[in-house]
């Protein structure tokens, strides 16, 4: 019931770039989780997501987050972003299915998931730069 649920979840995707500090840009569609019950679901039980697809989940204020991979079929690249849309720090290749909580180890704004390499194979690292209407407020 649970999986037919994910599945009827309308997807909504909005623009997001990430702009290298070498000046390259990366463009991404995400969905975004802005409540607690979207945050909560993330992408688990999701089996598959474009290359330039991700979910962007904001957490409304800045403060310390712990993500983790519970239920989590992808192994995913986690963005730890300041409320300035820096990247603070990257989390890569993370363990799918795991239960090990990962931290942002400092107060984020916004954690953004792609897929696990992305970062790696686009170049894009901490102090990169997240251009998303979120933080613009």
């Amino acid at each position: 019931m649970l999986a037919f649920a994910a599945a009827a979840h309308a997807q909504v995707f909005e623009p997001l770039t990430i702009v290298a500090t070498g000046g390259q840009r990366h463009s991404f569609q995400v969905e975004v989780a802005r409540n607690d019950a979207d945050r909560a679901q993330g992408l688990m039980f999701r089996r598959t997501m474009a290359p330039d697809h991700g979910m962007l989940f904001d957490f409304a204020k800045v403060a310390p987050v712990s993500m983790w991979m519970q239920n989590t079929y992808l192994p995913l690249d986690m963005l730890f972003i300041r409320q300035d849309g820096t990247i603070a720090r990257i989390a890569a290749n993370t363990e799918p299915l795991s239960t090990r909580t990962i931290s942002s180890g400092e107060p984020v704004l916004s954690v953004l998931e792609l897929n696990a390499g992305t970062s790696a194979r686009l170049g894009i690292k901490a102090g990169d730069r997240v251009e998303h209407p979120l933080f613009k407020r």
